[in-house]
This record gives structure tokens, sequence and C-alpha cells, in this order.
């Protein structure tokens, strides 16, 4: 029974994405908002020095950069937990990919539209439904008609989106099923993954016995440096979460008894009696 990995690791995602391109060239026309008469038909990896550079990033994030034949530019980056810094990255980077595209002299004219896609295994808008968005520059007023099609921003919530829905193109749900389900923990692989050829080999690709020795401990690292974020972005909001508190009783001190101060603040008495003490 095979053994699998999950596919939002860096070292796994960079193996099936970063270095099979017609795996790529698949999930980007079927995830992307390209018109049906525009698709990707050949794409290439761009050079290391033709990669935007991004400052450092304290989240380990796996990312894929690459040009189509056409000049236009897709930037792919996963995430495992959302920050709004996570935003501001993609977008910086996305920018930089238009910047490098002319020389000194060049025309704005041969500017290509840039992609910016990022796919997050979180949920960072619980107030919709809604787990695919599309940003791009609008003419305010003007949806239909001021669009700048130059530079656009997708971002999908992975928990969110549903396994079936009438108005979504099946094979862009069947690849984020597949970045979805697929893990240390997966048994048997869905048929309906295995049905599509591009899928089945990246299902194939993520498999345990694809990787070597040292892949894996780097496999490992990426979940070690993950779960260290995230305990520090944990251990930041509750040092957070108990100063507001600490002052909120403060504030309380000199009108209320203890008792009602713990009642409001859902604080432990002998907690909210000691800070008393402290203050005194």
């Amino acid at each position: 029974m095979s053994r699998y990995l999950d596919p939002k690791a860096d070292v796994v995602f960079k193996k099936i994405f970063g270095e099979h391109p017609h795996l790529l060239k698949s999930f980007l026309n079927a995830v992307l908002p390209l018109a049906s008469d525009n698709p990707i038909v050949e794409l290439s990896y761009l050079p290391a020095e033709q990669v935007p550079h991004i400052p450092t990033f304290k989240r380990t994030i796996a990312d894929v950069k690459c040009t189509d034949a056409k000049g236009r530019v897709f930037i792919v980056e996963m995430q495992i937990d959302w920050t709004e810094s996570f935003k501001q990255r993609l977008l910086f980077g996305a920018s930089q990919a238009i910047v490098k595209q002319l020389g000194k002299g060049e025309s704005y004219k041969l500017l290509q539209p840039v992609y910016g896609l990022g796919i997050v295994a979180d949920v960072f808008d619980r107030s919709s439904p809604e787990w695919y968005h599309h940003y791009q520059l609008v003419k305010r007023g003007d949806n239909a008609k001021g669009v700048i099609e130059h530079l656009q921003l997708l971002f999908i919530e992975l928990p969110k989106f549903p396994v079936q829905s009438a108005g979504e193109k099946k094979l862009r749900l069947l690849w984020l099923r597949f970045l979805r389900e697929i893990d240390e923990k997966t048994v048997n692989v869905a048929q309906e993954l295995l049905d599509v050829p591009e899928i089945s080999e990246a299902v194939i690709l993520a498999e345990e016995s694809a990787y070597t020795p040292g892949e894996l401990n780097s496999y490992e690292s990426y979940w070690d440096a993950v779960r260290t974020e995230k305990t520090r972005i944990d251990d930041s909001y509750e040092k957070g979460r108990e100063d507001t508190q600490f002052k909120m009783v403060k504030k309380l001190l000199s009108k209320f008894d203890d008792e009602v101060i713990a009642e409001l603040t859902e604080l432990p008495l002998a907690q909210i009696a000691e800070i008393r003490r402290n203050q005194g």
C-alpha cells in the first residue's frame, strides 16, 4: 500500500509543479480565470535571475514561477496558514514580475499580464462562503469596461470550496481536491482524481517512495517550521489578549469589587485579587 506525502508541503509541491511543466499547465488552465480561447499552450520555468526577489518571509511558503509562449507570467504560491502579510507578499512579487519584463528603452506596449495565484490551506474570510477571490485593477463605478488586466491576484481558500458545484469547472475542483485530500492519512485515492491523467500522475509523484532520504528530511523540516511558526503566532496572540485584559482590569479596579471584575473579564478571581495587590 502506498504512503503519500502532503502536496501542500514545499518539497512535494515543487516536485509536482516545479519539475513537470505539463502538470503545471493543466493546473493553471483549470484554476486561473483564463478565457477558453486563450489557454496556456506551452510554458517554461523562469530562470533564477528572472524570478522576482521577495524579502524573507517567516512563514514557509512553496512557490513556482513560470511564463508561457505569449509572455504571460504566472506566480503560484502555497501557504498553510493565512496571514495578512501573504496578500502583500504576492502583490509585491507580481509587481516585480511586471517591472522585470522590460529592458531599458523598451516600449510599455510589450508588457504582458502577470497572474499571482495564492493557495491557502486555511480560511481567512469567515464572513462569506466565497472561496475564490479574484482581484484586478478596475475603474471605480465601471466594472464592465474599465479593467486593467496586466496585474491579477487570486486567492483560494482550500477548506471552503465545494466538492461539486454546477457553476464551477470540474477540472478546477478536481485539482483543488488533490491538494486538499492527499496527505499522510490518505489510504484510498478517489477514483475521480485518478481518472484525470495529469492528476493521476501527480498522485504518483506524491508517493513517499518517489523521494530521496534528503528530500524526506526536507519534508519533515518543512512541517517543523510550520508548527514553530504557528506556535509563535498563537503565543503572540495570547500575550496580546492577556495584555488587553490586564489593562481592562486596571481601569475597573477603582470602580468595582473583584467579583464583578472577574465576571466582566472572565478572569479567575484569584488573578484579579493579585492584580489589585500589585497595584496597591
